[in-house]
């Protein structure tokens, strides 16, 4: 695939990670690791990966899933976000669409997924231990008022390969190329199980942000894995304009569940590798060469799934979907 061959051609030196595209499988208020069974769920997310995506998912997903919205096609996880609206000065709420990765490709919307392995430029020599069936973990927590994780930031996109200059809060002046979204998860597990009550204390975070080296795993999360991040764009171009903007000059971007700081940015994994691709590839020396089958665009552009939530998410809303309730 031309595409990915020279996505994953830029990860030099050392090819201590992969990364890949996925597109977007579905908007809609679903979460099975924070409100499994709950029909819908409290706010809505972007979400994308296998299409057995669904409000109540147990045992092996890279099983029940037939198709997938990742590069990699023997990935049937599901990695999911909050979605970013525009708020206007009437009140008014409008869906920021978002793009794909420039390196990437021509997927419809998703994100960028990493499995890094130490950091970009080191594979370490800590054995990597792939996430097994069943695990799920979150990042961030949409009650957060303050912000201090070096794993949740933005990026104001002067063009779309820009990175750096992170904030903990939503860029307060307009993005000349959108603005992106940043979670890195934690990769130091108990080594027990596959989730916890609030499906964080199971893992230890050692993240420092910026893809640097998070460091060795405590005594009592001792078994590192992959440490998982993502990077979505929001293309909020269309709403520069500073006269939409609100009238004190304060940004005007709120999370779908209506958090205006971005302090609450969050992100939810549920692993659903097929078989043990993702412990072969941790396994590689080299990341590039780790003999992962890779699908096309238009193949990871197909897989979709079944709106279950029938309600307006685009156009003027006169509310948030599910009005703002956490």
């Amino acid at each position: 695939m031309k595409w990915l061959s020279l996505a994953l051609a830029l990860v030099a030196p050392s090819q201590a990670y992969i990364r890949f595209g996925c597109a977007t499988l579905s908007v809609q208020r679903l979460d099975p690791v924070v409100e499994p069974g709950r029909l819908p769920s409290a706010h809505l997310h972007q979400i994308v990966g296998g299409n057995a995506f669904n409000a109540s998912m147990t045992g092996d997903i890279g099983e029940k899933a037939t198709c997938t919205t990742c590069s990699f096609s023997e990935d049937f996880s599901n990695y999911w976000t909050a979605v970013l609206y525009f708020k206007a000065r009437n009140g008014t709420y409008k869906r920021v669409p978002q793009y794909p990765n420039a390196l990437l490709g021509s997927l419809t919307g998703g994100m960028t997924v990493y499995y890094l392995q130490q950091d970009f430029n080191s594979n370490g020599k800590t054995k990597i231990t792939s996430f097994k069936p069943g695990f799920r973990m979150t990042v961030g927590s949409p009650t957060s008022t303050k912000g201090g994780n070096p794993g949740l930031k933005y990026t104001c996109l002067k063009d779309i390969m820009t990175r750096g200059s992170e904030t903990d809060d939503f860029p307060k002046q307009p993005c000349a190329a959108g603005i992106m979204a940043i979670h890195h998860f934690p990769a130091c597990w108990d080594g027990k199980n596959l989730d916890s009550p609030n499906h964080q204390d199971h893992m230890y975070n050692t993240v420092k942000g910026m893809f640097q080296n998070a460091g060795p795993c405590p005594a009592s999360h001792p078994v590192r894995m992959p440490q998982v991040a993502y990077e979505t764009m929001w293309n909020t171009t269309q709403f520069n304009d500073k006269s939409l903007w609100p009238a004190d000059g304060s940004q005007p971007f709120v999370w779908s569940f209506d958090d205006s700081k971005g302090y609450g940015t969050h992100g939810d994994y549920l692993f659903g590798w097929k078989g043990d691709a993702l412990q072969r590839a941790m396994d590689s020396t080299s990341l590039v060469s780790n003999n992962l089958k890779t699908q096309s665009v238009a193949e990871a552009n197909k897989c979709a799934l079944k709106t279950t939530i029938n309600e307006p998410i685009d156009g003027w809303l006169d509310k948030l979907p599910g009005a703002g309730g956490m």
